[in-house]
């Protein structure tokens, strides 16, 4: 398994679609910078096929320090909670998109 960068990725997405990879990097980056930005406001963002983006809350808690066995404060915080689309599971699984059955709607 590899790594993949923003800057890869954008220069994939230049090459494939004949648009500089200047413009192609600003759109990128505009779209990152949205989802953030509706994330911290505790919106859910839902891309069909893709997959879903929602932000969750965790309760404050008290922890233990492993080390030395004292009792730790851990505050509330904010975490996001991401999960797959159905064309993205099956695309991961190795289905092929053709022989699956079509959803009703």
């Amino acid at each position: 398994m590899s790594t993949i960068t923003k800057k890869e990725l954008t220069d994939r997405l230049a090459q494939s679609t004949q648009v500089k990879t200047v413009a192609i990097k600003a759109i990128v980056q505009n779209l990152l910078d949205e989802i953030i930005a509706e994330l911290a406001k505790g919106n859910r963002l839902e891309f069909r096929g893709f997959g879903v983006f929602e932000p969750r809350e965790h309760a404050q808690r008290m922890a233990l320090n492993p080390k030395t066995f004292e009792r730790i404060h851990v505050p509330a915080k904010r975490i996001v909670r991401f999960k797959a689309g159905r064309v993205m599971k099956q695309k991961l699984n190795g289905q092929d998109m053709k022989t699956q059955v079509p959803v009703r709607k």
